[in-house]
């Protein structure tokens, strides 16, 4: 059945544009969140019929789901009219952190100690029940939302099964799939039981067009349908580089919350002459927050001449948490800072300066004091901190990146590329970007600034728009 106010272009994503608190009055607190997909759906414009379509993720969206029927008060969401689905919590957990974060994140990002794990038994058949009617109740929301014709673009490895379900329900929708993960290689991917990796290929393949953050990654998810389904069939595969918002960074860094945190900083750093090594991240497994402070510390054991000149400004915000290996590895991360804290501190010098409370502000106001940006993912579809810094860094920054992250693909030739497992080679790059020249330092922020913000959220949106309707 068709809604009544059947709509021309779909999104679909586990997370939505806004999220509610249950107050102890019984009162809903509604909190919009940001985020690429959030700007690039704003470009097309409050005369297109849109719907987003989203999950309730915790008590107060399940509220909220109850007390609207899902179809949310325009009013909490910008006038962006959202449809979020109350599924049962014990089946998104199951599908969320047990196949979603558990599994295919681990598949795509190249995870596993694999003398241990994956270990695919009973619970995981169970699991991935639930990740099928997680994702056919998008699948059913969605044909139940979409006018004749309509454009449904479908995001991320949560929701890899709806495309092929909604091509069942409704066969005239166009359908586009995005990834903003990278993609397994062959190998890697089939450590996934056969069926359910043909069940995920063929759910993308149930797209017009299937699309990617790189090439790369889009050519690994080729040479997985190659090998186990002999194709792609008639699903067309692109590529769109999510690049950063430079308007809106710079004018949000100049704010005066930002101001405020950026003398805080810099009071905890010491010193005028001191040089920063910044990097924003959520302690996710795949950003390598302890190689990066164990390449820190190999770098002031390795050059002594840094000591006192130099702090590693760095953000770890704990994500996850609910999985332990998760806030394992958060821990880690705290033990790490303070031992270098502990080896190589001075009375008015501490090494490192470690945050871990989610502060969008403090971020840009380190983005701001950055000399050197570290960014070194084992694996990252795109890496958009990387693209951020150079735009909004006050004295230019040199970006030590990984050959791992999304983002090398086009910020490369102006970075300094590193093997994100190679500790002392890290180390050096390190050393290399501290005593980089001014005037060259400049000039790579500049063409880092440029190739970063080539395709701003808005137009990255549209262009997968566009394409799926060409």
């Amino acid at each position: 059945m068709v809604s009544e106010q059947a709509a021309q272009v779909l999104v679909a994503s586990n997370r939505g544009p806004v999220s509610y608190t249950l107050r102890d009055d019984g009162a809903l607190e509604a909190r919009r969140g940001g985020g690429g997909l959030v700007s690039g759906l704003s470009a097309i414009g409050p005369e297109t019929d849109a719907v987003w379509v989203c999950a309730a993720l915790g008590d107060g969206d399940r509220e909220a789901v109850r007390r609207t029927d899902g179809r949310l008060d325009t009013a909490d969401t910008g006038g962006q009219r959202v449809r979020m689905l109350g599924i049962a919590p014990e089946v998104y957990e199951a599908a969320y952190n047990g196949v979603a974060n558990s599994t295919l994140w681990f598949v795509h990002h190249l995870l596993y100690q694999t003398p241990l794990e994956p270990a695919f038994g009973p619970e995981f058949r169970a699991q991935w029940a639930s990740y099928e009617a997680y994702n056919r109740a998008f699948a059913e929301a969605l044909a139940d939302e979409a006018g004749e014709g309509a454009a449904v673009l479908v995001q991320d490895y949560h929701l890899a099964l709806v495309p092929g379900m909604l091509r069942a329900l409704r066969p005239d929708l166009k359908i586009g799939h995005f990834s903003h993960t990278p993609w397994a290689p062959v190998d890697y991917f089939r450590l996934l039981p056969d069926d359910i990796a043909r069940q995920l290929l063929r759910g993308i393949l149930g797209a017009d067009r299937a699309a990617f953050l790189t090439r790369r990654w889009a050519d690994a998810f080729t040479a997985c349908c190659t090998e186990l389904l002999g194709g792609t069939g008639n699903t067309r595969i692109g590529v769109h580089g999510l690049g950063a918002d430079a308007d809106f960074l710079r004018e949000r860094a100049h704010r005066p919350d930002v101001d405020e945190r950026l003398a805080a900083l810099r009071e905890q750093i010491g010193g005028t002459d001191r040089k920063t090594i910044v990097r924003v991240d959520r302690t996710e497994l795949s950003k390598n927050i302890v190689r990066g402070l164990l390449s820190y510390r190999q770098l002031l054991a390795d050059r002594p001449e840094w000591r006192e000149r130099v702090v590693h400004v760095a953000f770890a915000y704990p994500s996850r948490q609910d999985l332990s290996v998760y806030r394992d590895y958060t821990a880690e991360v705290q033990r790490l800072a303070d031992e270098i804290n502990a080896e190589f501190g001075t009375e008015g010098w501490l090494p490192v300066v470690l945050h871990v409370k989610d502060d969008f502000a403090r971020s840009l106001a380190a983005y701001r004091l950055a000399d050197v940006a570290l960014v070194n993912p084992i694996r990252d579809g795109m890496n958009l901190v990387a693209k951020e810094i150079p735009v909004v860094s006050e004295s230019g920054c040199a970006l030590v990146l990984s050959r791992e992250a999304g983002a090398y693909e086009e910020l490369g030739d102006d970075a300094i590329v590193v093997n994100p497992y190679d500790i002392t080679a890290t180390a050096a790059a390190l050393h290399e970007a501290l005593s980089m020249p001014p005037a060259e330092r400049a000039e790579r922020t500049k063409h880092l600034a440029a190739a970063a913000t080539a395709l701003p959220p808005q137009r990255w949106f549209l262009d997968q728009l566009h394409a799926l309707r060409d």
